[in-house]
């Protein structure tokens, strides 16, 4: 681990010139610098996911698959194949807490100031006494914690800010949350490699409705993120525009980031009008079960390029809810967290799960979709007579028995 201890020293080194205050929220899963090299920092901070085995972020990390567990020391060797290291969440868990340990530790400028977050803890250097704000802190993503130690550098005085990420998430709460922090300018180093940009947050606030920028994170949960699924080739530009267009949606999106136990009728019609859009700009069609029926049947729509239906639509608000709350907490230390069972999911031996629909199976509900394979006259096992139904076209029969 040297190896690896050194890169994070020489980073450190190259954070701490003068003048500015640099983040990193890590990513173990995208392989993103620990540290970025981000010059004139007086302040940077180091902000770790935590793993916590029963919740919802556990169940989307184990699509991922299982990786081997490795000891973490300062004699341990290098890891040859970090991806299967890193789908382990107890490797992490003590690789980051070995690295905040060891780097505030690192010898600093006068006048530098270097925090680590370690498990629901922060670790600081110089040691300060007052860390009320941070912790203890039960934000379980570096997406929102890395906001609240946003959040009390500008406290103490930090007026410009760099957050160093490769997450859209980061970029989407650092948008909504930016007029509650109020730092004269916030930065976003975003990317790696050709992709690598600057973001000027603050001049994407200055050019955007105010309700726009605190109710993004909901239109950016609702067309798709960890914990909410997308829309079928409707991606997140599709979304935007349709936003633009249908401006309307804003009042039920405010209601979405309020966390109500159940939807309004008003808002549920704004909702769904929204999806139409989105899949057809020309529909007349105020709700998704109308619009599914016109597109399959006078515009010769494949079932993957239509709305959801209405049941299957207002399980995903649930858990869109769900995850704008989380969000909407982003400088909270200790976030309240409503219980997921009730916000459209379901808690299986293998983990969370998603609710998709209320509605039946159609292959069990339908029954003129019954059909049975008989070629030479249908028997007692013919699926047709044990449904206690006619032979159709659809059989192999043809219904000729």
């Amino acid at each position: 681990m040297y190896a690896w201890l050194s890169k994070v020293k020489t980073a450190v080194e190259k954070s701490t010139k003068d003048g500015w205050i640099s983040w990193s929220a890590y990513h173990a899963d995208a392989h993103q610098a620990v540290i970025p090299p981000a010059p004139k920092s007086s302040r940077i901070d180091l902000v770790w996911d935590v793993y916590l085995p029963a919740s919802l972020k556990a169940s989307t990390r184990q699509k991922r698959g299982k990786g081997t567990r490795k000891r973490v020391a300062p004699s341990t060797v290098m890891p040859k194949n970090w991806k299967a290291f890193l789908r382990c969440d107890e490797n992490k868990t003590d690789l980051f807490a070995f690295l905040s340990r060891i780097v505030v530790h690192l010898p600093l400028a006068e006048g530098k100031e270097l925090y680590a977050t370690d498990g629901s803890g922060v670790l600081c250097s110089p040691a300060e006494s007052y860390l009320a704000c941070l912790t203890p802190c039960s934000q379980e993503e570096a997406d929102t914690r890395l906001l609240l130690h946003v959040a009390d550098a500008v406290q103490k005085g930090c007026k410009k800010v760099t957050i160093r990420t490769v997450d859209t998430d980061v970029v989407v709460l650092a948008v909504a949350s930016f007029s509650k922090i109020a730092p004269d300018e916030l930065w976003v180093a975003f990317g790696v490699g050709s992709s690598f940009r600057y973001i000027a947050v603050h001049e994407i606030v200055a050019t955007m409705n105010p309700t726009k920028c605190l109710t993004l994170p909901v239109l950016h949960a609702f067309t798709e993120c960890d914990t909410v699924s997308a829309f079928a080739g409707r991606g997140k530009k599709t979304a935007w525009e349709t936003w633009k267009s249908f401006p309307e949606v804003n009042g039920a999106f405010n209601e979405l980031l309020c966390m109500p136990s159940e939807v309004s009728e008003g808002s549920m019609l704004l909702l769904e009008r929204f999806v139409v859009l989105m899949y057809d700009r020309t529909s007349e069609s105020m709700e998704v079960n109308d619009a599914r029926k016109q597109l399959f049947t006078q515009k010769s729509r494949s079932l993957e390029n239509i709305p959801p239906t209405q049941a299957a639509l207002k399980k995903h608000i649930k858990r869109t809810c769900y995850q704008a709350n989380c969000w909407n907490q982003a400088l909270v230390p200790d976030p309240e967290m409503p219980e997921a069972s009730d916000l459209g999911w379901t808690e299986e031996t293998t983990g969370w799960q998603p609710l998709w629909t209320t509605l039946p199976e159609a292959s069990k509900s339908c029954h003129e979709l019954i059909h049975c394979r008989c070629q030479k006259g249908c028997t007692g096992r013919c699926k047709c007579a044990k449904a206690a139904l006619k032979c159709t076209a659809l059989c192999f029969c043809s219904g000729d028995f």
